[in-house]
């Protein structure tokens, strides 16, 4: 068509490129007081191109006239929907379909088809409309794959139907415009799979674009980073760990091409480099989270039914784990891989810090301990309790159950302690600064947390103690602190519990049932091992003790479906308040002469 109503087709192609660079250029520097004035523009020259084209006689180029109608129309209809008129962009949409659809497997329409089909998903997704929106880019990845298996050639992108012949584009540009349209369709599909909880599909769809993004170079790296990084919890959850490494090893190279966290006196603004450095933290987050659970798993494995660890069982999987690893992760490795070759040696690099296999013994822990740590120093350093309390408080939790879980695999019961006593140092100070009025949650978990510690540290001293011919005074005295620091703070999570008249729940919530029975038992086997040489004190101790005890009997028996949750503390319970009035019974009958 060499014109069109009068007008040069080189006018024509000029007006379409105008619109194209108001929409994609200009618009970003429209003003907060008028941030759709170039999109208008732009829909203003459109609205004439098609005019023109519209006045233009078929003829024998009736198919050639309605794909450029067609990419009209998809122009519009993306412009209406950035402007957020939903209903005037899915017409203008529809209607670029229709008029593509009986050629929309031909290499001049396919790439259009697929782009018009991604809009669609996005604007219905927008309305939540999300199976809606998924049929639509479900249609999209079929047509792609229907496609490349009885074509395959490089089609034509949608802007070459507005340029002249010396214009159009490489075979290698085509193809790589139109694998960026698929790998969008892929991206939306994961996000559609995500809202419609379909997460082991999601995670698919996930890896598939962040391999394509690299493939074919067409990713931001803060956002590529961050997106890898959230897979690499996916993995987590699942117990895979070396996916999950490999997507954080990724995530952490492509981040670092981002640069380095920028210095005030680069170009980027104040809010560049904040963003950038809570980006960076929350991808250390992530690498934590992979350490914690990294060790976690390999307590699971590792533990006895008393939560010690099983040497025997220690001895079988270090045997199974050689004979395993190699084919293990040949296999593995082949379905993880991104496969970016100009990356490849850095992901590499990352990925020999840490170990993705459960640790067997100390030495193992320890280093996958130290990266968790030092990942934690990177978190905090953005993540400060001025300003981000929540997020500064969970990484110290992580800390603390790091060392929590080192503290397994630690055989020597003083060094063990030491490790408690860490955890202690690194909470305490939060825990007493910390306002449960708007803090409720959190400072229960540090309440029960803290005292839980303590309670480590008692059994451990107690252990010790055992080992000795005599308990010294010095050895009496620390274990009766730290029983009674236990106590204490048990005390104050069960008292986080009481209504504003101080009164202890009737019927306890499903979420606080088992963390408020065991600190009753751990409470009332505190008090059984204080230790004294007052008979008088010795038998309130005994008391108190049954009384916890009994406060779980009676609450089992008058709520049988509290039962499940502490079926261990419940059958000890019931035997100690079987003894103890035995005992203390047999204590007074001592004291008698002296009451």
């Amino acid at each position: 068509m060499a014109a069109a109503g009068g007008c040069g087709w080189a006018a024509v192609c000029e007006k379409f490129r105008t619109a194209r660079t108001l929409s994609t250029v200009e618009s970003r520097k429209d003003p907060e007081t008028d941030p759709y004035r170039s999109k208008y523009s732009a829909r203003a020259l459109l609205q004439e191109v098609k005019q023109l084209l519209s006045a233009a006689e078929e003829g024998d180029e009736a198919r050639l006239l309605a794909v450029r109608r067609a990419v009209l129309e998809y122009e519009l209809g993306v412009n209406h929907t950035d402007t957020e008129e939903l209903s005037a962009g899915e017409e203008h949409l529809q209607r670029c379909m229709q008029l593509l659809e009986p050629h929309r497997l031909s290499p001049d329409c396919v790439s259009l088809y697929i782009q018009a089909q991604n809009n669609l998903g996005i604007l219905w997704s927008e309305r939540d409309k999300i199976k809606t929106a998924q049929s639509y880019l479900e249609s999209a990845e079929a047509l792609y794959n229907q496609y490349m298996k009885e074509d395959g050639n490089p089609p034509l992108d949608p802007s070459e139907h507005f340029m002249a012949e010396e214009e159009k584009l490489t075979d290698q540009e085509r193809s790589k415009r139109f694998e960026k349209a698929y790998t969008h369709t892929l991206y939306y599909l994961a996000q559609v799979y995500q809202h419609l909880e379909m997460i082991e599909k999601a995670a698919q769809y996930c890896h598939t674009t962040l391999k394509r993004q690299l493939e074919y170079c067409g990713y931001h790296p803060v956002e590529w980073a961050l997106n890898a990084a959230t897979l690499s919890q996916y993995y987590l959850s699942k117990q895979c760990f070396m996916e999950s490494r490999h997507c954080l090893a990724a995530a952490s190279v492509v981040f670092s091409q981002a640069g380095q966290v920028p210095s005030a006196e680069d170009n980027e603004t104040e809010q560049d480099q904040q963003d950038l450095r809570q980006r960076k933290a929350e991808i250390a987050r992530c690498w934590i989270k992979y350490c914690l659970n990294l060790l976690q798993s390999a307590q699971k494995l590792l533990e006895d039914n008393i939560g010690e660890l099983d040497p025997d069982r220690q001895l079988e999987l270090k045997a199974q784990r050689e004979k395993e690893e190699d084919e293990k992760e040949k296999g593995r490795k082949k379905a993880v891989l991104f496969g970016m070759s100009d990356i490849c040696d850095s992901v590499l690099a990352m990925e020999e810090k840490v170990s993705s296999v459960c640790p067997l013994d100390f030495q193992e822990a320890r280093e996958i301990f130290l990266v968790g740590q030092n990942y934690v120093q990177e978190a905090k350093e953005f993540f400060q309790v001025d300003g981000y309390v929540t997020d500064h408080i969970e990484i110290v939790q992580d800390h603390s159950a790091l060392f929590k879980v080192l503290a397994f695999f630690e055989e020597d019961y003083e060094r063990r302690c030491k490790m408690h006593k860490r955890r202690i140092d690194m909470l305490e100070p939060i825990c007493s600064e910390l306002n449960p009025q708007y803090y409720l949650l959190i400072s229960r978990q540090l309440q029960f947390e803290l005292a839980d510690t303590y309670y480590k540290m008692m059994d451990l001293k107690v252990a010790i103690g055992n080992r000795l011919e005599e308990l010294d005074s010095h050895t009496i005295k620390k274990i009766n602190s730290l029983a009674q620091f236990a106590i204490k703070y048990y005390e104050l999570f069960l008292d986080s519990l009481r209504n504003p008249d101080k009164v202890f729940p009737e019927v306890l919530k499903e979420d606080v049932l088992r963390p408020a029975m065991v600190a009753k038992f751990h409470i009332a086997r505190l008090y059984g091992k204080l230790i004294t040489s007052d008979s008088k004190k010795q038998l309130e101790n005994m008391q108190t003790s049954l009384e916890y005890y009994t406060f779980l009997v009676d609450y089992c028996e008058k709520y049988p479906d509290a039962v499940r949750a502490i079926e261990t503390e419940l059958e000890l319970s019931k035997e100690m308040v079987g003894l103890l009035p035995t005992k203390m019974e047999r204590l007074r009958a001592k004291l008698c002469p002296f009451i």
